[in-house]
């Protein structure tokens, strides 16, 4: 399962539009993983004013990198996320995410092409 849902959070699901920021908090406290290295590239970036920040380093368990693969698989949930922190997030392989300001669509556009993808193809990679 993705997403471990408070009650009061299903209930308004049932009864209509569900609070974006209810549901951010729900993707935070059940994807503690995914929520903090986005919060930590989202900080980065601000601090930087660079066009975008990634990481390149692997999750240290299988548990955080399924955390990842679910948040950034899930249109909802990324889409929750780049509202809430006013970005524009990328993915590549099971780990490098990327954080762009909403304004670099030159450098995001670069970053997802399949030429960037191949170029960060690693060896020790193959099994992420």
């Amino acid at each position: 399962m993705s997403l471990t849902v408070p009650n009061d959070l299903l209930d308004q699901a049932r009864a209509g539009d569900v609070d974006d920021a209810a549901f951010v908090a729900c993707v935070r406290d059940s994807l503690p993983y995914a929520w903090s290295l986005i919060s930590e590239l989202v900080a980065e970036r601000a601090q930087s004013g660079a066009e975008f920040t990634d990481n390149q380093v692997p999750p240290p368990s299988e548990e955080a990198r399924g955390q990842l693969l679910r948040c950034l698989a899930s249109d909802a949930m990324r889409g929750a996320l780049e509202r809430h922190f006013g970005v524009r997030l990328a993915f590549q392989n099971c780990h490098r995410v990327a954080v762009f300001d909403p304004s670099a669509t030159k450098a995001l556009d670069e970053f997802v092409t399949p030429r960037a993808q191949i170029l960060n193809q690693k060896p020790e990679l193959v099994d992420c």
